[in-house]
């Protein structure tokens, strides 16, 4: 049996290798950095995140995903038994996430982006970060390029998960980000069939205060 548990505090270089992928920030997995990621792994580094992974090769079942878009958590299950959790981000006003019931139907540990990336000029230089391929108008002399999202399971046409750049906020175009340290578990127990639902139940509501006499 394998556990452990992470606890990021500052995502420190965990950030800087995975912005990128279904984003707004500059694709850069452990290529370049830009002031933006540096800026943003500032404002996460007040607010601690947990993931575990407990692998237990004797429990029984085929495996799961539960996705909870409200609490911005993903759950892998075996059969009954949780073998990880972990938090997400999923997609942003207007690229909201689709609740829904899925299976992987597809596994590409080294998936590049057909739709989003950014253009880079003859020398390898961004010039225009967060581009949405033949949405975003091309600078000339530029070329586009692919933004990596590592550890793919895709399950459904444009929506998957992968590793990427996870604040504490809805961010990405529409996939589910996830540390890569998790993505790469969940992408390696995970296989072609396994099923994914994505939910989003209410909200719980904040207690109302009792007044003090």
């Amino acid at each position: 049996m394998k556990l452990f548990a992470l606890r990021y505090f500052g995502l420190g270089s965990v950030v800087i290798l995975l912005a990128g992928g279904c984003t707004e920030l500059p694709n850069d997995v452990g290529v370049r950095q830009h002031r933006a990621v540096a800026a943003l792994t500032r404002k996460a580094s007040h607010h601690p995140i947990f993931a575990t992974w407990e692998d237990d090769p004797a429990a029984k079942g085929r495996p799961r995903i539960l996705v909870n878009l409200t609490t911005q958590q993903a759950f892998f299950y075996r059969g009954q038994t949780l073998i990880g959790k972990t938090n997400i981000s999923s997609g942003r006003r207007a690229y909201e996430t689709p609740p829904g019931k899925y299976e992987v139907i597809q596994k590409d540990a080294k998936h590049v982006s057909s739709e989003y990336g950014v253009y880079e000029n003859h020398v390898g230089e961004i010039v225009t970060h967060d581009v949405v391929a033949e949405k975003t108008p091309q600078p000339k002399g530029s070329h586009f390029v692919g933004a990596p999202m590592p550890y793919f399971l895709r399950f459904t046409e444009g929506y998957g998960m992968h590793a990427g750049f996870v604040p504490r906020v809805r961010a990405s175009h529409g996939c589910i980000r996830m540390p890569i340290v998790m993505a790469k578990h969940f992408f390696e127990a995970a296989e072609v069939g396994t099923r994914v639902e994505v939910i989003e139940p209410p909200a719980a509501p904040t207690p109302t205060p009792t007044p003090t006499h």
